[in-house]
């Protein structure tokens, strides 16, 4: 396969591309979808062919018997990322927004405080408001377009109330690769202020050259106070499938969240078991060699482009395929910068503000595509902005 193939989506009931119109106004003729996080690439043949053999089966049962699943996700999660897990641990929920969700039930009670460090994936924040949770955003410091911490101040802002970290590792929209210097320091802040700390790191195989991911799994003394969470559909491009993975090591945590699971209801869909154990193989692990150059190579195009306009900023990323872009040099309006892009360039990309404090003069643009699309978005920005040159 070639990751130069346009593949039309258009018509498929793809979110990404049939709703662009509808939310953004973005015409679906000519239009650019850069804002849902999914990719315009098919996953490895390995997936599609273990879809097929369900197909050529044609009989939809329940699933029975994971324990290849299992042993599928152990050997990636060793092979990958040097992460010995225990497949009595992994749970699966439909997806890790399903899954943030079920931790919410499980391990904290309406009312108490969720920390979040902003700007980060807007779903967090939805789901801890609609659980009736309260939303505790801690700002991250912009330090010349490179996020870090700023324990010191959110140490102070803590009142007592709070029960849970959500981390986003690595992080999404801002693409950094926490060191584990940095991940210590997560530690060391939870264990102050008594938080769970649940560590979202869907985009752990989507590393550039440079950085190293390092699972919050290997920093030492938080096993009791750790919920992981992984998925394949970001690194797979199987979203739709609505597969991640919980993984659980302490034998107390571990058993409060089979209790919710199990008061939920909760049992996986079988299609993406399949998919999941497909993926997760040396096939699956050579066709994401493959893909990762190609998105540095879309990376470094958008950035040295975008980064060529007057008053753009693109955050150099050290993981995602996710480019977080900073207009606030243009001296524009949110308002005006948001009508050129999607009224001048034609471009659907996400809106900064969902992601919380400090994405005020953000657009998050999605680059997990053919590079010709890339190549057109950016010559649309430049000519949308082009009275700035």
């Amino acid at each position: 396969m070639s990751f130069d193939e346009i593949i039309d989506r258009c018509g498929s009931h793809c979110v990404k591309w049939d709703m662009m119109e509808s939310i953004y106004g973005v015409p679906a003729d000519d239009g650019i979808a850069m804002w849902v996080a999914d990719m315009d690439f098919r996953p490895p043949q390995c997936v599609n062919d273990a879809v097929q053999a369900m197909v050529d089966h044609g009989i939809y049962g329940y699933f029975g018997d994971d324990t290849a699943y299992r042993d599928a996700i152990c050997w990636w999660m060793a092979e990958r990322h040097g992460w010995q897990v225990d497949p009595a641990s992994i749970f699966t929920t439909a997806g890790l927004v399903n899954g943030t969700a079920v931790c919410l039930e499980a391990f904290t009670r309406p009312g108490d405080g969720i920390v979040l460090f902003t700007p980060v994936y807007h779903a967090f924040a939805r789901v801890i408001e609609a659980a009736g949770r309260q939303v505790v955003e801690c700002g991250m410091i912009n330090d010349n377009g490179r996020y870090r911490f700023d324990f010191d101040s959110w140490d102070r802002q803590m009142s007592g109330g709070e029960k849970m970290l959500i981390l986003c590792s690595p992080h999404n929209p801002g693409g950094r690769v926490w060191t584990r210097d940095e991940l210590e320091q997560v530690a060391g802040f939870a264990r102050r202020h008594d938080l769970l700390i649940v560590s979202d790191e869907i985009h752990h195989d989507l590393v550039y050259p440079g950085a190293r991911h390092v699972p919050m799994a290997q920093i030492a003394g938080i096993r009791d106070r750790l919920v992981m969470m992984t998925a394949p559909s970001k690194t797979f491009n199987i979203a739709g499938a609505h597969t991640g993975q919980v993984i659980v090591e302490d034998p107390l945590l571990r058993e409060t969240f089979r209790k919710r699971m199990a008061g939920l209801g909760k049992s996986p869909n079988s299609f993406g078991l399949f998919m999941t154990t497909a993926a997760y193989s040396p096939e699956g692990a050579a066709w994401v060699d493959r893909l990762l150059p190609y998105l540095d190579g879309n990376r470094k195009l958008f950035d040295s482009a975008v980064s060529a306009i007057p008053g753009l900023a693109s955050m150099p990323l050290e993981s995602t395929y996710l480019a977080w872009v900073d207009f606030s040099g243009t001296g524009m309006s949110r308002a005006e910068f948001t009508e050129r892009v999607e009224r001048g360039a034609r471009i659907a990309a996400n809106h900064g503000p969902t992601f919380g404090k400090g994405g005020e003069n953000f657009l998050r643009f999605n680059l997990a595509t053919p590079r010709s699309m890339v190549e057109e978005a950016v010559k649309r920005l430049a000519g949308a902005f082009g009275d700035l040159q």
